[in-house]
This record gives C-alpha cells, structure tokens and sequence, in this order.
C-alpha cells in the first residue's frame, strides 16, 4: 500500500476537552470523536471540507494492553495506555484519501497520511445517497427510463453497488447502480419490494465528478447480447409484508418469561464501555464502524480464553459472469461497514426474554457523532437439554438443560439481512452464528439460465456464495498458543488388529503461518493449545477446538479479481502470527481493491506460529443455489463455527448447573395424556461378600 506522509502542522490549537475516565478498550465517546475530528481539521485552511469515513478507537498496541488487563484482574499498578483515534478521510469531491491517527491525551496529531492510488474508502450513508440522486437525475439515465414507457406516478428505485474491480479502466472511485420500480399500481406504498421489478438500465457514477460517466443496458437472454430499452411488460406485484399476506390463524402465543429477570449483569465502563458476566463468562463488548460488534478480553472463571473476536470480512460473489454483473462481489465489511448497517432492534421482535440493548456512537460524514440506539441486543434462550443420565436399573434420571447467552446485532446491506450472534453456553463453548435472510439481488431475464433462477416473472437471482472470515485472537490459558490438527485413521489389519476395525487418532503441529483446509474424510480437527498448562487428568495441553462446517469455497478462479481481492475465501482456515492492526482478512479497504493486502499476504511471510502469539481466520459460509422460496423474501440460513474446550477442565463444567425441574419450568400438557411410569428396567446386580466371594 503507497502512502505519503503530509503535513502534521495545526493551523490552529484546539482547547483541550474535559473526558470521563475510559477503558482503553471502549469505543469513541461522543466528546473524542468531536476532539478528533477538531484536530484533523485544524490541518486545513478554514472552510475546507472533508468527508469522514470512520473516526474510531485507534486500539491499544497489545504489547500495552496485556500487562494492563492482567493487573486489572489480578491486581497491581495498571499500566498508562493514552486513548487513540483512528481517522479516516476524504478532502471532499476528490481522491485524496488520508488516514490520521490522533492522540487525544496529548492533542496532537501523531500521522496523517495520504493513502496511494487506487485505494479507495467505503461507502457511507450520505455518499449513497448522493448517488442516487444523481443518477436519477441525469438527463440521459432519464431518457433511457422513458424508453420504458413506465405507467405515470411510477417509482424508480436505484440501489448503488460498490463498482468492483476487473482491471479494466476501474482505477477512478465508481458506484454501479441497479435501476428497479416500485409496484405501479400501488405507488403510494413506500414498503414495496422494488426487486420483482428490475429494469435493463445501469448507470455508473463516478463519486469525484459527481456525475454518471456511463449508462450499461443489462444482459437478459443466455448470453452477452444487451438491447436498447423498449416498452416493458409489467409484472404483478410480489410482497413481503404483512398486511399482504393472508395470515395464519391458528398460531398461539409462545412467550418468553424470565420472572426474576435475566441472570447476566451489564456493567458500565465509562461512557461506552459495556462488561457482560453471566454463568462464570466475562467479556467486553466493543462497536465500530466496519466489525460492529467486538468481543474482547473473554474469560471463563477468571481464565483466559480469547483475547479478541470479531468477524474480520465477508464476500459475496456471484455466478453471472456477463458484463456488469461480472464484477458484483460485495465486500460488505469492508465496502461499508457491519457498524454503520446496524438495525435499530426493537424490543419483543428481534430477541425475546429479558433484554438489554447496547447503543453506540458512530460518526457521519461530516465528522459529526451520530447515536446508535439498540444495535446490539443481549438474552438468554434455552438450548434443549444439555446433558442427561436415566440409571435404567433405577430410573433414577439426571437432567439439566442448556442455557444460552446470546449477543446479537442484524445488519441491512440493502437487500439482504445478516443476522449475527456469539453464542455462550454453561459447558465453556462458545459459538458465532450467521443467520442470512431478506431479498435475493434481482436481475431482469427473458430466459432461464443456468447461473441462476427465475423467482417472478421476468426476474432472475443469480446464485452467489456467502463466505465469512471471523478473526479469533486466543488466549488459551495465556497469549504463547499453538496450532494442532487431530485426524482419525484406521489401524491397517495386523495380529493386533485382525478383524480390521481398530483406528488412532493423531495430531500435527502447525509451525509456519499458512493456510489449510478441512478433510472430513479423516475428521480433521483444528484445537488451539497452550503446552505450558497440562490438564491434570490426562496430562493433555489445555486446548478449545474449533467446529467449523465444511462448505464449498471460492469457485471463481485463481487469476480472477475475486481471488485476489477476497485473500480468505480459498481456505477453511489461515493461522498468522500476531501483529497489530492485521485485522481484516480482505485487507483494510476493499473498495475496487486488487488483493495482496490481506490474510493470504500475511501468512505467505511463513512466520513462526509454534508457541507464541498467533491469529486464527476461520472461514465458513453457504452455497446459495436460489430457489423460489427465496423470494420475496428469504427464510433464514444459518450457519454456526463453535468453540469447544478440549481438556481445558477436570470434567464437564456444566455438572454445578441445577437439574431441570417441573416446579421450575411449570409445563403444561397440550392434551389429556394417560399417565406414564418412570423409566424402569428389570436388573441384576452382584454382590461381593465379606471374604471376598461373589
């Protein structure tokens, strides 16, 4: 990445501001950003305008951070860590992108540097917007629209993508835009679904002349051909909501009561700063503009267990290879930000119990705090039963059921949902999931293709892969981890093995930072291990192994754009060795990125990962074969990644978890039921008498 280092002379001081006391680990109060943006702005004459991509906590070096989170759980002097902010920026209405790191101890500018050619910062709310309007308004994108000959009153939607790259003429900051309508016969509706009603025109605009350059008609038989706009036949209406539906009578209330309220405690750490505990878990939950929700300093027992956890990158590319549709692969992450995108979670719909949200302070693009209320919900749910022993020869039964921890936050990327949990239970397992809903991308078709399927008439949804990367930085049992895989092999036949059923298991050490794959034909299993804490059982390294789903990766090839910009997507798995900063699997910016910046680069240096501070990107996600049950909107697909411990404790450390009671759960019967026995198998027992006879 090129950058050139500019001036770091203020034109002016700026009063330093009184702050509540935070951690270093808490987000931007709504007082830092404004000192921040203050700042940077003293380093311009006085009405130059730029525009914000992120202001947001520079975090701590980890070198720093760690003897301080070890003093503030074991006591001792905590070290000073001077609270940081990262920024961000455009000078407005051109490519001059800067980031600047701010110290806000000591008011003063620490870098501001001009990021190189062809780097480019997300999206942001007001910019979007900007180009929406302008391609509506653009006299020839008008004219196209009039070929259509669109009943009057009609809606025209536009829904800007992020250009993508394919190293044809994309140097320069574009948006493609995808035109749709809304419903024509109902225009007073705002809440349409614009998507069963794609148009053939796309214009493209160019964000620092602020003006579209190009206007693309869209492909819609088998193959390349476009055609000018004619007459369009309108489709009818596909709807999602509600009050078009004809709705189910028969579905009774299923409510979640917790009458003594929830059994996790929330702590405020300064102003933004949040601390959940909840059946021996500790955690700290961070919010940003690009990751959203950050898990930090997590801890089972007062024993560390990860350091940090976020989900790092996410692309989703599609399978129509024709022009434009070739370079849709949306970085979502990266092109905008799982913060910024983040629902408003309303209470009794989004999580159910007894809730508590967390709001966060994020920033405009005028560098403006702007307040995020309820983006993170916090609850308990029950998960089934979570262990259970009946003695047939008593019919005595053991039982207790599993209680979950759920903090939750759901983003809007335009037309889908992404909903995304870390999930703790009481055995010391944690889990990450993504449920995937709302709207397939539409494209108009005259025909049925092969890359996709028809779901209204006229419109198609190209099939598309979800992958994820989630960043796991582990502390198991301390920061000096290292990387093993365990397969199961079959003993080969032998004197010792002579019916041909025996098999071992086995584990490989992982020494250089690399990439790797899952094989589930050996049930290979990747365990992160501190060798320096033995379990004093079975003498095994303590160890949380990672549960990941097998699932078809990149099919784009190894010379196309998608590989090189999506470093992640060829792999189950990356381990690195730590270094500050390298958070994001994709590369800092994906915006029309050209790769090499990211997780690949990272673990091709072959570094050193044998007992020492090493990261884990774990890969998992789903193939989208779209069907027409997909639309118009889809019903959830969810994927977990787990973390189980693996000699980590004596034995199963959800035993203390009180047994599963009727006086506690108060069921009911649905129906009248013949009374039932206990569970009661006839037995024989031996006894041994007092010489030892049988």
């Amino acid at each position: 990445m090129s950058t050139e280092q500019v001036s770091l002379s203020p034109r002016s001081s700026v009063g330093l501001t009184s702050r509540v006391s935070s951690h270093p680990l808490s987000p931007l109060t709504t007082a830092e950003i404004t000192n921040a943006v203050q700042l940077v702005q003293t380093l311009y004459p006085p009405n130059t305008s730029l525009q914000y991509k992120a202001v947001t906590l520079q975090e701590p070096n980890k070198a720093d951070l760690v003897p301080y989170l070890q003093a503030e759980h074991h006591g001792g002097r905590k070290p000073t860590i001077q609270r940081r902010a990262f920024v961000a920026y455009y000078i407005r209405n051109t490519d001059k992108f800067h980031e600047a790191i701010v110290n806000l101890d000591r008011q003063r500018i620490e870098s501001n540097v001009r990021l190189g050619q062809g780097i480019h910062g997300p999206g942001d709310a007001e910019e979007i917007l900007l180009v929406e309007k302008i391609a509506l308004e653009d006299e020839s994108v008008q004219a196209e629209i009039a070929k259509l000959k669109l009943p009057e009153g009609t809606a025209v939607i536009s829904d800007p993508w992020i250009y993508g790259s394919d190293g044809v003429n994309d140097e320069e900051r574009m948006y493609q835009c995808f035109l749709y309508m809304r419903d024509p016969s109902n225009p007073s509706n705002l809440d349409s679904n614009h998507y069963a009603f794609p148009l053939t025109i796309s214009p493209v605009v160019d964000t620092v002349k602020s003006k579209v350059i190009r206007i693309d008609m869209l492909p819609t038989g088998s193959d390349h051909t476009v055609k000018e706009p004619e007459p369009l036949q309108v489709p009818p209406p596909n709807e999602y909501s509600p009050e078009y539906q004809d709705l189910r009578t028969d579905l009774k209330p299923l409510n979640v009561i917790q009458p003594q309220g929830a059994s996790f405690k929330v702590t405020e750490a300064g102003e933004t700063g949040r601390v959940i505990e909840w059946q021996k878990w500790f955690l700290r939950v961070g919010f940003n503009q690009r990751e959203g929700m950050v898990l930090y300093d997590v801890r089972y027992d007062d024993r560390s267990v990860f350091y940090r956890m976020a989900l790092s990158d996410m692309v989703i590319p599609y399978a129509d290879p024709r022009h434009p549709y070739h370079k849709k692969a949306a970085f979502d992450l990266g092109d905008a930000g799982a913060g910024v995108m983040a629902n408003n979670l309303k209470l009794g719909c989004d999580c159910l119990g007894s809730i508590h949200y967390l709001s966060a302070v994020l920033s405009t693009d005028k560098g403006e705090p702007w307040p995020m209320e309820n983006v993170v919900c916090i609850h308990e749910q029950d998960a089934g039963i979570g262990w259970k022993h009946t003695n047939y020869r008593t019919g005595a039964a053991s039982v207790v059921r599993s209680r979950e921890l759920v903090v939750q936050s759901i983003i809007t990327v335009a037309n889908y949902e992404y909903i995304m949990a870390f999930i703790f239970n009481q055995a010391g397992e944690v889990k990450y999931e993504v449920r995937a809903t709302g709207i397939v991308s539409t494209q108009p078709t005259d025909v049925e293709v092969p890359w996709g399927t028809i779901v209204h008439p006229g419109v198609l949804a190209a099939h598309h892969q979800h992958i994820f990367s989630l960043r796991i930085d582990p502390a198991i049992d301390g920061h000096n981890n290292r990387l093993v895989y365990e397969e199961a092999h079959p003993m080969p036949r032998s004197d010792f093995n002579p019916h041909g059923v025996g098999y071992t298991v086995s584990q490989t050490l992982v020494e250089k930072s690399t990439g790797l794959d899952l094989n589930p034909d050996h049930n290979r299993t990747f365990k992160i291990q501190n060798p320096s804490v033995k379990n004093p059982i079975n003498g095994h390294p303590v160890s949380y192994k990672i549960v990941a789903p097998a699932f078809q990766k990149l099919l784009a090839d190894t010379d196309s754009f998608h590989h090189k910009r999506a470093e992640f997507a060829d792999r189950n798995l990356y381990v690195t060795r730590y270094r500050d900063g390298e958070l994001y699997a994709g590369g800092k910016y994906t915006n029309q990125s050209r790769g090499g910046d990211g997780v690949r680069a990272w673990a091709d240096r072959r570094d050193t990962v044998t007992d020492t501070d090493l990261v884990l990107f774990v890969q998992f996600g789903l193939q989208h074969v779209v069907r027409a049950e997909d639309f118009p909107v889809m019903p959830c697909e969810i994927v977990q990644v787990a973390f189980k411990p693996v000699d980590f404790f004596e034995r199963n450390p959800a035993l203390d978890v009180p047994p599963s009671t009727q006086a506690q759960n108060r069921s009911t019967l649905a129906a009248a039921a013949a009374a039932s026995e206990t569970h009661h198998q006839p037995s024989l027992e031996a006894k041994v008498g007092s010489k030892g006879e049988v």
